[in-house]
C-alpha cells in the first residue's frame, strides 16, 4: 500500500510541475469553481463507489455559479474524512458551508471540517438555545421588580441582547432566521417543520438561480419537499433540478404518490436526484414518474447540473482533479501514512527536472 501511495504522490507532483499556470500563488475558492456546475455526493447510505464508506447521513460538495459550497457534513467525522479523501476533494478551498439543520446525521462530521478549515464561513439555522449558538432579547422572560436583586436574573439589569453559546466554539457560524440571498443568485431558504416529531425544527435549503432555472439542494426536507419547492419557485418558477433528501423514508404510498405528482405536474421540475432520507419506495415512485429525468445520486456520484443534467462519474479520477485538490490529497496521504523523510525524498526525485 505504501508503494501505491508513493506512486500516486509521484503522479501528483508531476501534474503540479506540468501545470505552471496553476502557479504557486493561492487562488480564492471561486477561481477553481468558476467553470464548473456540479454536485458531488460525499455522504450517503447507498452508492457504487467501493472506495467510499456508506453511512446514514448526507453531505455534498456543490460547485456552481463560481462557488464551492459544502452542504452538510454527514454523521461521522472519520467517514467524512475517508470519503473526502476518496473523491480528492479539498475542503480547505470552500467559499462557505451550509448546515441544513441540527440533526446529527447532517452535522456529525463537522469536527473534521473544522480540523482542516477552522475559519470557513458556516451558515446554520437560527434557533433559540440552538446547538449553533443563538441570541434573544432579554425581554423574552417575565420580570418581577418586587424581588431583591440577588433573586433576579443579572441582578435585575440583564443585557439588552442575551447571547448563548454553541457546541462548536470558535467556529465562524452565521445564523439565518429568514430566507436570505447569501451570494448573487444563491439563496438559503429558511423554513420550519410542522410535522409530528420535528415540529418547530428549523431547516435551510440551498437554492441557486441559474440560466437553466433553480438548482435546489435539500438536506432532509422536514418542512416538506413541496413546501420547500414552493418557496424556491418564488425566486424562479422554473425548477431545474432537486437533489438531496426528501424525507419520505417512512411515508406511505399515497403520500409518496402525492409528492411525486406534485413535483412532476404542479411544479414541473425538470430533473430530480434524490438521496438520503427520500426512501426506497420513493426512489422507485420518482423513477417511474420522471423516467430518464430521474438521476441516480448515490454516494460518490458526481452530477453535471448544466442545461442537461447527467451523471458524469461514480468515482472521480485524480487525473482530472484540480491542482488545489491534488495538494490536499498529497497532504492527507502524507499524514495518514506517516511517510518518512527518505520516502518523501524519493517522491521529490520522481518529479520531472
Amino acid at each position: 500500500m505504501r508503494t501505491i501511495h508513493l506512486f500516486v504522490l509521484a503522479i501528483a507532483f508531476s501534474s503540479a510541475w506540468l501545470l505552471p499556470s496553476c502557479a504557486t500563488t493561492e487562488q480564492t475558492p471561486t477561481a477553481s469553481a468558476a467553470g464548473t456546475a456540479r454536485i458531488t455526493v460525499l455522504y450517503d447510505a447507498f452508492g457504487k463507489d467501493a472506495t467510499m464508506t456508506k453511512d446514514w447521513g448526507y453531505a455534498a460538495l456543490v460547485e456552481i455559479n463560481g462557488k464551492r459550497i459544502l452542504f452538510d457534513t454527514g454523521d461521522d467525522p472519520a467517514i467524512l474524512a475517508k470519503n473526502v479523501k476518496a473523491k480528492v476533494v479539498d475542503l480547505t478551498k470552500l467559499d462557505f458551508v451550509v448546515l441544513s439543520h441540527r440533526h446529527s446525521d447532517h452535522v456529525g462530521g463537522f469536527s473534521y471540517l473544522l480540523s482542516v478549515n477552522p475559519k470557513v464561513k458556516i451558515y446554520a439555522p437560527k434557533e433559540g438555545f440552538g446547538i449553533f449558538g443563538s441570541d434573544l432579547p432579554s425581554k423574552f422572560y417575565r420580570k418581577d421588580e418586587s424581588l431583591p436583586a440577588e433573586m433576579r436574573y443579572y441582578n435585575g439589569a440583564p443585557p439588552e441582547i442575551m447571547r448563548f453559546g454553541t457546541v462548536f466554539p470558535g467556529a465562524n457560524i452565521q445564523l439565518i432566521d429568514k430566507t436570505t440571498e447569501v451570494a448573487p443568485g444563491i439563496t438559503l431558504i429558511a423554513l420550519v417543520s410542522d410535522a409530528p416529531g420535528t415540529k418547530e425544527l428549523k431547516e435551510l435549503s440551498l437554492a441557486i438561480n441559474t440560466p437553466d432555472g433553480i438548482v435546489l439542494v435539500v438536506g432532509c426536507s422536514h418542512p416538506g419537499i413541496e413546501t420547500i419547492v414552493a418557496e424556491a419557485a418564488k425566486i424562479n418558477p422554473h425548477i431545474h433540478l432537486i437533489a438531496g433528501g426528501f424525507h419520505l423514508v417512512v411515508a406511505q404510498d399515497a403520500a409518496i404518490e402525492k409528492a411525486a405528482t406534485s413535483l412532476h405536474d404542479t411544479y414541473k421540475v425538470d430533473y430530480i436526484a434524490p438521496g438520503h432520507c427520500t426512501g426506497e419506495p420513493t426512489f422507485a415512485a420518482m423513477r417511474r414518474m420522471f423516467r430518464d429525468r430521474y438521476l441516480y445520486a448515490g454516494l460518490g456520484t458526481t452530477l453535471d447540473v448544466g442545461a442537461n443534467p447527467r451523471v458524469t462519474s461514480d468515482r472521480r479520477s485524480t487525473t482530472v482533479a484540480d491542482e488545489s485538490d491534488l495538494r490536499s490529497y498529497r497532504a492527507l496521504l502524507a499524514r495518514s501514512d506517516a511517510l518518512t523523510d527518505s520516502e518523501l525524498k524519493e517522491v521529490r526525485l520522481a518529479r520531472p527536472q
